[in-house]
């Protein structure tokens, strides 16, 4: 299947790029299919799920607010992520159902063991918090 160049960007916003490792987390029929299309065709290959034992270079976390416990969902994020690798976040928009408050992700976060980077628009019903290690935020650096 092509994804049209728009599409692809979606996948590029993420840091998306050839050959990467992709994990996807959460999925549900209410996931954006073109992002995740976009990033299967950005990175050359499918998605692993949760029962793959690869090293992830960047795991989509799809989560809304009745999926249960943030904490414990963003340290299963990071069980197999690689040293410098980044978990991208996507919670249903502000008024969307399922929205998760800004400030349950700023609490959570550190406790998983993660930090905010920044956050996007990543698909039309779908906002993207970049969560980071400390450490590999200071490599950045």
């Amino acid at each position: 299947m092509s994804v049209d160049s728009g599409s692809t960007s979606m996948a590029a916003r993420l840091g998306i790029k050839p050959g990467m490792v992709v994990q996807e987390l959460g999925w549900d029929e209410d996931a954006d299919e073109d992002l995740r299309d976009s990033v299967v065709e950005l990175s050359g290959g499918e998605m692993v799920d949760e029962d793959s034992d690869e090293v992830a270079d960047v795991v989509l976390l799809w989560w809304r607010e009745e999926d249960g416990d943030l904490i414990d969902a963003l340290v299963d994020s990071i069980a197999l992520l690689a040293e410098d690798g980044v978990v991208w976040l996507l919670v249903p928009k502000s008024g969307r159902p399922g929205h998760v408050e800004p400030g349950d992700v700023t609490e959570a976060a550190p406790t998983a063991g993660l930090q905010q980077t920044s956050s996007i628009s990543a698909a039309k019903e779908w906002s993207g918090i970049r969560l980071v290690t400390p450490k590999a935020a200071r490599s950045r650096r």
